[in-house]
């Protein structure tokens, strides 16, 4: 049986953004790019090795996911929804998540 992860711990919030029955809320959003930020800002080994067409395939979900987050929209349901979590997705896959 797998430990359960710490409430907000970066595990957690990973679980929550690849679960398709939780909502997102707009904390997930802002946590995910802030991880992200903070993944390049210290130069991750992970993002280092990528090839280029996915390191800007990650560089286009954050994009799309910082204006969802601008237009301030609701992420209830939908296709908006979907797309939402499909970048918040795309953003964290592949990178290694340390607990915080």
């Amino acid at each position: 049986m797998a430990p359960i992860p710490e409430p907000f711990s970066a595990q957690y919030r990973v679980d929550r953004i690849f679960n398709p029955d939780y909502p997102l809320s707009r904390e997930d959003v802002l946590w995910t790019l802030e991880y992200m930020k903070k993944k390049m800002a210290d130069e991750a080994p992970e993002l280092l090795s990528l090839p280029q067409p996915l390191l800007l395939k990650k560089f286009q979900s954050f994009a799309e996911a910082s204006l969802f987050l601008l237009k301030q929209q609701r992420s209830g349901c939908g296709q908006e929804s979907d797309r939402l979590r499909s970048c918040l997705q795309d953003v964290i896959t592949g990178l290694r998540i340390e607990s915080n």
